[in-house]
């Protein structure tokens, strides 16, 4: 299998060689040359994640140094429980993937454990350690700096929104030593995206570093990602007869592509809905026709508050045409109020607290037609730990919440972080003093 940018079909590389690289050198973003069909036989009867990844992923390491180590690699990343939990509900068959269970209490866990397992059996000719850079919104940068933290040839570059990120999620950020630099960025996680792009098309940067991305863009997050819907998929299907339908809480869409590229697959997912907050812009794009990036908007979900996603280059090289995109998939806006609400009456009804992330998408199930919610098993995707946003939750509920313990552990660390200006030059003279 090769990979190839989704601006230049010419130039095609191995796996490894686009995990190491993170983004393009013409600015794109790595997809296969053709995504493999999903073999049912070689996933019969599989529903764990650690069996799934295996068979799945192996037509996409075919022919790279790392193929016989798929197995390897994911029991090293998916070491924690992946539940899908059935919610009882009127309106139609209902549960919750619950991705929360890693040492950072995010989904983003899996693509960032996976991609260090990855790098960390790679052979590199450079003897420079691998830069990884990250923007992050929230949840990605912990999760990164976790993977990463005292990993011998490794240094991690995490670049946040000054002021825009939980509270608690801000000491996750700050909370290393060692190997890793953290960036408070005076500006919004768009400006911190743009600088991340900026450094990869810095000559004297890369010249400098030898660099690469832990973010989405990175393809070496998606496949992971890939892989928990698979298995959910395989799941539901097992125990209801039934395609899943998925709705995922969505901001720069690596989740929703790892999604999206699992039914092209052949997995059995139908309905996919991408449940965003008040930054629209996919929603906008779904209905008028025009894709208009605008800044981003700061909401209570905050890891999804980007207002120009850099997945949707890789979702329109997937589907060229607006008309097969909003055939395939559906796009649904929830403000703040909606949010908050959510997460009351689910506590009110059932005692399931969902964190503003995972209330986004619940309020989109209970938006969509009667029938159509009826006709599939959907599952509503959980993103993170309520507790990661307490000072949201706890007064919508009326109690407290207590913190899982890996990441109670980490917030018992000094902070450290530097602040900058929203600036390459600024960025530059941190990373490569004079």
């Amino acid at each position: 299998m090769k990979y190839r940018s989704t601006r230049d079909k010419g130039r095609q590389i191995s796996l490894s060689e686009a995990m190491q690289e993170g983004l393009a050198p013409d600015g794109g973003l790595y997809v296969p040359v053709q995504l493999p069909v999903a073999e049912p036989g070689a996933l019969a009867g599989l529903t764990d994640i650690r069996e799934v990844a295996a068979p799945l992923l192996a037509p996409f390491f075919a022919g790279d140094p790392l193929e016989n180590r798929i197995a390897e690699i994911a029991a090293d990343a998916f070491n924690f429980p992946v539940p899908l939990t059935p919610i009882g509900i009127v309106g139609g068959p209902l549960s919750v993937l619950e991705l929360f269970h890693g040492p950072t209490a995010a989904f983003k866990d899996f693509g960032a454990r996976f991609l260090a397992a990855s790098l960390v059996r790679m052979q590199r000719a450079d003897p420079r350690p691998l830069t990884i850079v990250v923007a992050t919104s929230g949840d990605t940068g912990g999760a990164v700096a976790a993977a990463f933290h005292r990993r011998p040839g490794f240094r991690v570059v995490l670049l946040y929104p000054a002021g825009r990120v939980a509270p608690l999620q801000e000491r996750q950020l700050c909370c290393w030593d060692d190997n890793v630099t953290t960036f408070s960025v005076r500006g919004s996680f768009d400006d911190c995206q743009r600088l991340a792009k900026q450094m990869f098309g810095d000559a004297a940067l890369r010249e400098s570093l030898a660099l690469s991305s832990a973010n989405s863009i990175n393809i070496g997050r998606l496949l992971p990602q890939l892989v928990s819907f698979a298995a959910a998929s395989l799941q539901v299907q097992a125990v209801s007869g039934r395609k899943a339908g998925f709705i995922i809480p969505s901001g720069n869409l690596g989740h929703a592509l790892a999604c999206i590229w699992a039914r092209e697959m052949g997995l059995p997912i139908d309905g996919i809905v991408l449940a965003h907050n008040a930054n629209c812009t996919v929603p906008d794009y779904f209905e008028s026709g025009q894709w208009r990036p605008r800044a981003s908007i700061a909401t209570i979900s905050n890891a999804m508050d980007v207002g120009d996603p850099s997945n949707m280059e890789r979702l329109r090289d997937l589907y060229p045409e607006r008309s097969i995109m909003t055939s395939r998939l559906a796009a649904l806006s929830i403000d703040d109020q909606a949010t908050r609400n959510r997460i009351r009456v689910e506590h009110q009804r059932s005692g399931w607290v969902p964190c503003p992330h995972t209330a986004v998408a619940a309020e989109a199930w209970h938006r969509l037609p009667a029938a159509e919610r009826g006709r599939l098993h959907w599952v509503v995707v959980a993103t993170a730990h309520p507790a990661k946003f307490a000072e949201v939750v706890e007064p919508l509920i009326g109690r407290n919440l207590t913190p899982p313990p890996a990441l109670a552990q980490l917030l018992e660390r000094p902070l450290r972080r530097t602040e900058i200006a929203a600036d390459l030059h600024a960025l530059r003279q941190q990373l490569t003093p004079s």
